[in-house]
């Protein structure tokens, strides 16, 4: 039997912990600070939102936290995801370059989102919690929340961001068909939505948007908790089965990856792949080249700033340090709307600034066109957000070719594309536009963050 079969039918392959990249920093995380005091949060302020489990997964510095039994079972419906060598690219690209994809496309959803998905509902279902309120962009969050919450017996409201709401009904029906109640946002059902309508009936939302309604939400109702998709430490946390495989299956190809790729919004997929990654770097192994690949429409490493800012519009989270554009800041209707998020994790946004990882921005077309150019050779068509990553190491095996340097290079293609079809269509129809964000929107955004002593 090939040895990758082998790998996928075994279960103990299957990671039981979630490594915690906060054990290994060489500089600790910047704290999480209360929007009134500007004090470092504590357990009860986050009480109303999160269950225990996760607001002390949140706070953690050990290494390592196990994944329960439950937890572990439904991993095993997909778990471990698949490996694979892109030699049919390697070979259009006429690259010395080694290319390697982790496959989260076999989930359920189709998506990375289900790895934290599960955990959370888990972790909710066991506080109590009747039901889940959250938001998503593109839809692979909520989708893969509302999977989650068939499965534990909760209820999920997901607000979906009215641009996304619009173009990707298929994501719509499929958090429908799991059960969710599926809301565009801006909407009429909470006090952050309703104002936002008042001053634009036609708003196309925003991520930041569709978060102060699912928290208003929250806040509301003792059986209802908040869910987040991403940008979180505990969110983060939990991706990491995906590098911790990568790391297993690399082992078994005899190859270990000089660089490292993955798309940003919020963060996790890229956190993922790269954290076990970066971690054992930290503790004296081989050094990675990491880059994290974002839109240029929403571009908040390469050109947000780094400061505290609110995690939503409405001004109802706690303050992060993170690389932001302002938490009013609207981003275009550009098709990866997983990626149009104002700020980034706060500890992606920490790396960058120790410089142990580098960002890189592109254009929605140049990715489609890498992400087209990967599923005639690959056979699989990428989400519009794993485009990002796709064109991330295709250049980088170009530089491999150009500088006649065999490096090996891994990335996450975290999705599948499926229920993006409508992007495709407007791209080969030639109405895929690179979108560009409003300079003067993006400075009024920046100059209204808030005034925060530096508590780092």
């Amino acid at each position: 039997m090939d040895d990758s079969i082998k790998y996928l039918l075994d279960e103990s392959r299957i990671p039981r912990h979630w490594y915690n990249l906060q054990a290994d920093l060489p500089k600790a995380l910047p704290p999480v600070l209360h929007p009134g005091t500007h004090k470092p949060v504590g357990p009860d302020d986050l009480a109303p939102l999160f269950p225990m489990e996760l607001i002390l997964q949140e706070v953690s510095t050990e290494r390592e936290i196990e994944i329960p039994g439950p937890v572990r079972d439904v991993y095993r419906q997909w778990r471990p995801t698949p490996l694979y060598r892109a030699r049919r690219l390697e070979k259009v690209l006429q690259t010395p370059a080694r290319i390697y994809y982790k496959y989260e496309g076999v989930s359920p959803a189709g998506s990375h989102k289900p790895n934290t998905a599960v955990a959370q509902a888990y972790y909710n279902k066991a506080a109590g919690v009747k039901r889940l309120s959250t938001e998503t962009g593109a839809g692979q969050w909520g989708s893969s929340l509302a999977f989650a919450g068939a499965l534990f017996g909760l209820e999920v409201q997901v607000f979906m961001v009215r641009v996304s709401y619009d173009q990707k009904p298929y994501r719509r029906a499929l958090m429908e068909t799991y059960g969710a109640r599926c809301t565009p946002s801006p909407s009429n059902e909470t006090q952050s939505g309703r104002a936002i309508l008042a001053q634009r009936a036609d708003h196309p939302g925003s991520l930041g948007i569709a978060i102060s309604e699912a928290v208003e939400i929250a806040a509301q109702r003792d059986d209802t908790k908040y869910a987040l998709g991403s940008v979180l430490n505990h969110v983060l946390l939990h991706q990491t089965v995906i590098g911790q495989e990568a790391m297993a299956q690399m082992e078994m190809a005899d190859d270990y990856p000089d660089v490292i790729v993955g798309c940003t919004g919020g963060g996790s997929n890229f956190a993922g792949i790269a954290f076990p990654y970066l971690g054992a770097q930290l503790r004296g192994g081989r050094k990675v080249d990491i880059v994290a690949v974002e839109p240029a429409a929403c571009p908040s490493l390469t050109r947000g700033r780094y400061a505290y800012d609110f995690g939503d519009t409405g001004h109802l989270t706690p303050l992060t340090k993170m690389h932001t554009l302002g938490s009013t800041f609207t981003p275009p209707g550009f098709h990866a709307g997983g990626l149009r998020y104002h700020g980034m994790a706060p500890l992606v946004s920490h790396l960058k600034e120790l410089h142990l990882i580098r960002a890189r921005a592109y254009k929605q077309s140049a990715v489609f066109e890498a992400g087209v150019q990967f599923a005639r050779a690959e056979g699989i068509v990428p989400a519009p957000e794993a485009n990002h990553a796709v064109k991330g190491a295709i250049d980088e095996a170009i530089r491999c070719r150009e500088e006649g340097r065999p490096r090996a290079i891994l990335f996450n293609l975290c999705g599948h594309g499926h229920f993006d079809m409508q992007a495709y269509i407007d791209y080969f129809g030639g109405k895929l536009a690179d979108l560009d964000y409003d300079e003067a929107e993006l400075a009024m955004a920046l100059a209204g963050l808030p005034s925060v002593r530096d508590a780092a």
